[in-house]
């Protein structure tokens, strides 16, 4: 059982970990199709009034993406990636509603909250 509650682990973390990393890295790849398709123009006009360009909004975004997914996939800091995770899911669905899209975001919360509430002892293997 123990060998399962491992495997589960992994599996929740690396399913996670491969979302995160893959629009973290796509924010540097297409830094324009996110500003245009995902940045709603409230947030643009609160980011210019701080002088914040939204490129550079875009790249902390996907900093943030990518340092939780290599928490995950490393398995470190993993209960406050989760946390983290989930706070982050939770404003782009209050930000857009929930959707077609969005409802994927619904999902990844849930694995982001058996990740939180995981009862294991850390393993520090993969």
């Amino acid at each position: 059982m123990l060998n399962s509650l491992k495997t589960s682990h992994l599996f929740l973390r690396l399913g996670l970990a491969l979302v995160f990393l893959w629009f973290g890295i796509d924010k540097f790849v297409h830094p324009d199709y996110w500003i245009n398709a995902w940045m709603p123009l409230w947030l643009q006009n609160i980011l210019g009034r701080f002088n914040i360009r939204n490129p550079n909004f875009v790249y902390a975004n996907g900093i943030f993406e990518v340092v939780l997914g290599l928490g995950f996939v490393f398995n470190i800091f993993v209960k406050l990636f989760a946390l983290l995770a989930v706070l982050f899911l939770l404003l782009i669905i209050l930000s857009f509603g929930l959707n077609e899209v969005t409802i994927r975001d619904a999902g990844l919360i849930g694995t982001a909250l058996a990740l939180l509430f995981w009862n294991g002892r850390k393993s520090h293997t993969f």
